[in-house]
């Protein structure tokens, strides 16, 4: 899923970050993968705990001709990881970045004062130094999406979401009866999630661009580069390594429109792979394709 997603895309850039997994997974051979995969790709796993209470949790991904997926998720050990998991993180790294929330369900339960414990988390974080970050899982028609990412939303730095998630959060309808995109609702959900407490950007990503806004100016659109039914292998990994380039934007505090073109072309590398991790490039190659398809 995520973590293990955004993690390995950044690895693979071959850009020399520091990436630290903090998860809890289970004594089975998935989890064994987990970290043989990290291992391999030199991430600091030390705060990766193992539980024999629970399998690791998993997701079987159905993709159809068109590249349109089906998930069957097993949430597993996700269920168990709760707060004590993120005590005394490395303080040397920048980004925390938390995946995915209606996905964890010890996170997800209310706190007194922070409204959810995940924003509870995200709030101290945010108190120890680190800029946040948050995925939200794809579920269209979850009457969570409000109660549950509305709280998190004022201690979050960065918001990546794709255009169901916008849709699921703002009751806006992002595409007209024919398919096509509307900008002005697009527009407007991002507002609606900057002025629900975003810190810093916005985007909300669709297969043909992306829109960006940060407080105090104006939103900008940043088209994609567009591939046919044809060319696309497998989109299972695309939203992650948009998430992974964008980061890694924010991070060497990149434009907002450089951080979306580097986003998009992580995406575009994805989609031309299988899983989620083999279509991954390092910075040069991503660089090198913006610098001529630009």
């Amino acid at each position: 899923g995520a973590p293990l997603n955004v993690l390995l895309t950044l690895a693979k850039m071959h850009v020399g970050l520091p990436l630290q997994a903090v998860g809890l997974i289970g004594e089975d051979s998935d989890g064994d993968y987990i970290l043989a995969m990290l291992d391999q790709y030199h991430v600091n796993r030390q705060r990766v705990q193992r539980t024999t209470f629970a399998p690791t949790s998993m997701s079987q991904v159905m993709t159809d001709p068109s590249g349109q997926r089906t998930f069957f998720h097993s949430p597993g050990a996700n269920r168990l990881l709760d707060l004590p998991a993120f005590d005394r993180l490395d303080g040397s790294l920048k980004i925390f970045h938390l995946g995915y929330l209606l996905l964890l369900d010890s996170l997800d339960m209310p706190d007194e004062e922070f409204g959810t414990r995940s924003a509870r988390l995200l709030a101290q974080m945010r108190d120890q130094g680190y800029e946040t970050s948050l995925d939200l899982v794809s579920r269209k028609g979850d009457p969570r999406y409000q109660p549950l990412v509305l709280p998190a939303l004022r201690h979050l730095d960065y918001l990546v979401i794709n255009e169901l998630e916008a849709g699921e959060f703002s009751g806006l309808e992002i595409r007209d009866g024919h398919g096509a995109l509307n900008m002005v609702h697009i527009a407007d959900a991002a507002a609606q999630l900057l002025a629900a407490g975003v810190r810093q950007r916005v985007v909300i990503h669709c297969p043909e661009g992306a829109w960006g806004e940060a407080p105090g100016e104006k939103g900008q659109w940043v088209p994609s580069w567009k591939l046919t039914q044809d060319e696309i292998i497998g989109s299972v990994g695309a939203g992650d390594a948009f998430c992974a380039g964008f980061l890694y934007g924010c991070h060497e505090s990149l434009s907002l429109t450089e951080s979306i073109y580097l986003a998009h072309a992580c995406a575009r590398a994805s989609l031309l792979a299988a899983n989620a991790i083999d279509g991954a490039k390092t910075l040069a190659e991503l660089q090198a394709f913006i610098q001529e398809n630009g």
